[in-house]
């Protein structure tokens, strides 16, 4: 790439941007870089990251339009995704960290016929001065357990969807040690039969066909604290996977399906969900469960088939419980356990288990609320009956730890007020005592019935 350490952006003229290098994909000359400062070795940005950057617009006549430095803020947007010009797009996509560089972006790959009144008139040149600060891959999970970057973009805008039929290839590293390599054809939201770990199953429904990307998966999304033998993956190891989309077949979304389909689904996803819990695979089996639920949750029927749409909603809700209860996520316990009990308000499995999730998260009082409606519904019930009664130890120890940390917490108090002098009685404390408080006025006698303390 050509330097140019000796001009400011203020001095560049476009004959001198001209002699920069042309980034654009089909070598248009639509948007030509300058580099001013070199960045560091290694990656590039790629379609999706997140990027941060600093930059400075002008028109050619040397007009300023914007600067993040103006507003002493730098700017994060998504590479690729059409929230920038297009030139600002193509031009950071060739930059490395650190890099400085100057763009000259042409009419069409900036704000073309329009332009953006009042500041830029329509088919104007424009130059930036961009700094990328940093960069990173876009987030597919609340909890950052899979990352994306995608190397190749895909076709179009059609995903695939729960139950869509993928044909993928993927390689999978673990370190710099390449452990798969192969074309291979699954269900989405059933990969794990197909020895496909959960990262990559739920990635495919942000993909389309013909896009390349980097997975990195964290091992809740991997294989887990268990590994997998098959591949010499141990425990908790985080993995990366290059995915390309060869090829998808989408299933019927929910409002195409009749409700005996669904019927039919549910039961089939049912024993599919206990096929994963039973192997331990407890977040396949929430995915199962769940489909249960997204097909089922607002089909209105007759009285007739109520019953039937309403255990399965039952049983789907009480399992993602369980599988929740193992996962250690008590939130979604909780959550779960309430929705079962909006439709059958006695249910024992999700008091119990919605108590179960209230002591884990020491919540003692509504933990033992909980057992104690199982008792009323089941008095037979052994397990709540002794979890009460641990509940109640529960408190009472809770009780005796707040006696303990309070009755240290004071006597601190009153070790630091003695060190420090606060416990002891100053008769020249009266004068910073309001002369009209009864203290302060029996302090005033007191000094001078015995002549001290006087100024």
């Amino acid at each position: 790439m050509t330097r140019d350490k000796e001009q400011s952006m203020d001095d560049q003229s476009p004959a001198v941007v001209r002699k920069g290098i042309d980034v654009t994909p089909n070598k248009d000359g639509g948007v030509c870089k300058v580099v001013k400062k070199w960045g560091e070795d290694g990656d590039r940005p790629m379609i999706g990251d997140k990027v941060t950057v600093h930059y400075t617009g002008k028109l050619l006549n040397g007009k300023k339009f914007d600067s993040s430095m103006d507003r002493k803020k730098a700017f994060t947007f998504s590479l690729g995704k059409g929230q920038v010009i297009k030139g600002l797009d193509i031009g950071v996509s060739s930059m490395q960290r650190g890099e400085r560089c100057i763009l000259l972006c042409k009419p069409e790959y900036a704000y073309g016929p329009a332009g953006c009144p009042p500041k830029i008139p329509p088919n104007a040149m424009l130059q930036f001065e961009v700094e990328l600060l940093s960069f990173k891959g876009e987030l597919l999970t609340d909890d950052g357990g899979i990352t994306r970057r995608i190397k190749v973009k895909g076709e179009g805008y059609n995903n695939p969807n729960d139950g869509s039929t993928v044909h993928v290839h993927l390689e999978g590293y673990c370190g710099e040690r390449l452990f798969d390599s192969r074309d291979v054809h699954f269900v989405v939201g059933e990969s794990e039969d197909m020895g496909v770990p959960l990262g990559v199953d739920r990635a495919m429904e942000k993909m389309q066909k013909g896009e390349c990307c980097m997975l990195y998966l964290k091992p809740k999304y991997g294989f887990g604290k268990e590994g997998r033998a098959q591949y010499k993956i141990g425990p908790n190891s985080d993995l990366v996977y290059e995915v390309t989309l060869i090829n998808f077949e989408k299933a019927k979304e929910s409002w195409e399906l009749g409700l005996k389909e669904k019927l039919d689904f549910s039961a089939g996803a049912k024993q599919k969900g206990t096929q994963y819990f039973k192997a331990g695979c407890y977040l396949q089996a929430v995915v199962q469960y769940q489909r249960i639920v997204s097909w089922l949750e607002m089909e209105f029927v007759g009285k007739e088939q109520q019953q039937t749409v309403q255990n399965f909603l039952l049983v789907a809700q009480l399992n993602m419980a369980m599988c929740y209860l193992r996962l250690k996520e008590y939130a979604l316990v909780v959550e779960n356990c309430n929705k079962v009990l909006e439709l059958d308000e006695k249910n024992e499995k999700a008091l119990y288990r919605r108590g179960e999730a209230r002591l884990f998260r020491n919540e003692f009082n509504l933990a033992m609320s909980d057992f104690k409606l199982v008792l009323q519904v089941n008095p037979s019930n052994r397990a709540a009956r002794s979890q009460v009664s641990i509940c109640q130890r529960k408190i009472r120890e809770h009780h005796e730890m707040d006696k303990k940390t309070y009755a240290n917490m004071f006597q601190k108090f009153a070790e630091h007020d003695v060190k420090t002098g606060k416990g002891k009685r100053r008769g020249g404390d009266c004068g910073v005592m309001n002369q009209n408080h009864p203290v302060g006025i029996k302090r005033q006698r007191c000094s001078q019935d015995h002549g001290q303390d006087r100024p």
